[in-house]
């Protein structure tokens, strides 16, 4: 199974976001978590009503900080995406594991006005669904890593 970590710096949104669609759409193939690195304490109201409005469980789902998988008895890692520029600037703890890191920047739908704030949620998950789905489609298991952080980076850059 490949563990995969998502990080943003408040672990209200994008990477609540990823971490719920990674798990249902890897088919017990992964296990991803969220985080961040100054986490707001909640998720937002509308992280939870648009993974509801797409059939997607949200019981569970919680703020977190970086350094509960960095500590002991975290687990080990394969993958750490970072989802905002300001977390792939700061410098992480060190990941149990050797996981290879690749940055997939997004807008922040928080950022969004009140008004706007269902599409930037709608459009931020249409974007993460479809580069999970192109990541989940790699034979991620098999891939050396140096391979597998250019094949995910190129899934980012896209």
């Amino acid at each position: 199974m490949i563990t995969i970590l998502a990080l943003c710096t408040g672990n209200a949104s994008r990477s609540i976001l990823a971490e719920a669609i990674l798990n249902r759409d890897g088919g017990g193939r992964v296990r991803a978590f969220s985080a961040g690195s100054n986490p707001a304490g909640v998720v937002a109201r509308a992280t939870l009503d648009c993974l509801a409005a797409r059939g997607l469980p949200v019981g569970g789902l919680r703020s977190k900080g970086w350094a509960e998988f960095a500590g002991p008895g975290a687990p080990p890692l394969d993958i750490v995406l970072t989802l905002c520029p300001a977390v792939a600037a700061e410098l992480p703890p060190t990941w149990p594991g050797r996981p290879v890191a690749v940055d997939w920047p997004m807008d922040e739908p928080l950022a969004a006005t009140p008004g706007e704030r269902a599409l930037a949620f709608a459009l931020a998950y249409h974007r993460l669904s479809a580069r999970i789905n192109a990541a989940l489609a790699l034979p991620l298991e098999r891939l050396a890593r140096d391979e597998l952080a250019e094949r995910l980076g190129a899934i980012g850059r896209g």
